[in-house]
């Protein structure tokens, strides 16, 4: 029946750059609201402008003022901005960064109230997001902070590849020091969970990627191999995690190892982000593990270069709204199998996929 349709609260990320455009791309296609009912906090002002910049006429959404009024056959928008707000195209600017936030906070909330059911997160610019009720490098940091959670995963998920990190939104400076065998046996824990509440993996395989060059080469290069992260990992199988490696980050991707594993765990950001951008081609999306709610998000930025042009795909923000979906669903079903002892029996012994 249509109203157990999945309601999924959408944020409108930076004004400014692409978010709207990639957004009413995603929901101008009528097959999206047959499969869940979308909820944009956001302006129809702001929506009104990048819809003629991006020369889309036969688009509209349907306005609400709570998540209680939403029309199941429509895209749905909440204005939460004033008509004096402005749209400065490929411009960072305070006023959007306040926009952002403010669309943000109103959605966590609505979120934690059980108001909607899934969040997706259009890009922000983290710079000019920043005051003092947002002081996170991302939206990770501040959804482990408003839930209360002392740590998530970042997990970046396709069809292809899933890849997590142990460290995420900080200096290059500063990631030897985060690298420490529970940091590592913590991710691969909350990794393992995710692996199989939210994307229904049985037994997952995960592949560990070493901190320094060559996996280290046996300590010529650097110890944390050796001393680190392999105990993790021998601490990982104590506690029957199928966790395999160090493995050689160069390696490891310029190959098709990763084919072989249901997940891969990086140390760093760029380690695993990187080869992730580049082997699915857009098509990406950035999912905050380890917490009790879900959220999903495109695996790029605010691209202001591409504001109001019409040409920003809406490929990764369109998969970001499946998964969420795909998400919300697993969970639902790993919650009943696992309410049933027997079930649950069943499903532990369930062979790991390929």
């Amino acid at each position: 029946m249509e109203h157990n349709k999945i309601k999924v609260g959408i944020t409108q990320g930076d004004i400014n750059g692409i978010s709207y455009e990639i957004i009413i791309k995603t929901l101008e296609d009528n097959r999206i609201s047959e499969m869940c009912t979308p909820i944009l906090y956001g302006s129809p002002k702001v929506a009104a402008y990048h819809r003629k910049a991006i020369k889309v006429s036969n688009f509209s959404f349907n306005h609400i003022k709570s998540p209680e009024e939403a029309n199941f056959k429509r895209p749905n928008i909440i204005n939460i901005l004033d008509d004096s707000v402005r749209v400065e195209l490929g411009k960072s600017t305070r006023e959007a960064g306040q926009a952002s936030l403010k669309s943000m906070e109103m959605a966590v909330s609505d979120l934690r109230d059980e108001k909607i059911d899934v969040l997706v997160t259009a890009p922000i610019n983290k710079n000019n997001i920043q005051s003092d009720n947002f002081n996170f490098p991302g939206h990770t940091e501040y959804l482990e902070s408003f839930f209360e959670e002392k740590e998530a995963l970042m997990i970046m998920a396709s069809d292809l590849l899933r890849v997590g990190v142990v460290t995420t939104h900080i200096p290059v400076a500063k990631i030897p020091e985060h690298i420490t065998k529970d940091n590592i046996l913590n991710k691969l824990k909350l990794l393992e969970q995710s692996l199989i509440q939210d994307f229904g993996v049985h037994k997952p395989r995960i592949a560990v990627l070493g901190l320094n060059p060559h996996a280290g080469d046996e300590g010529v290069i650097g110890s944390e191999e050796i001393e680190i992260i392999t105990p993790a990992i021998e601490a990982a199988k104590e506690e029957k995690i199928l966790a395999f490696g160090p493995y050689s980050a160069d390696g490891f991707f310029g190959s098709d190892n990763y084919s072989k594993f249901d997940a891969v765990l990086a140390m760093y950001h760029d380690q695993g982000l990187a080869p992730f951008k580049a082997l699915v081609l857009g098509a990406g999306v950035n999912f905050t593990a380890g917490l009790p709610i879900i959220r999903t998000a495109p695996a790029h930025g605010t691209a202001y270069e591409l504001a109001g042009q019409g040409i920003a795909s809406p490929d990764s923000f369109r998969n970001a709204l499946y998964l969420s979906c795909d998400i919300y669903m697993n969970r639902k079903a790993y919650a009943e199998i696992t309410s049933n002892p027997l079930e649950s029996s069943t499903y532990e012994d369930t062979p790991a996929q390929d």
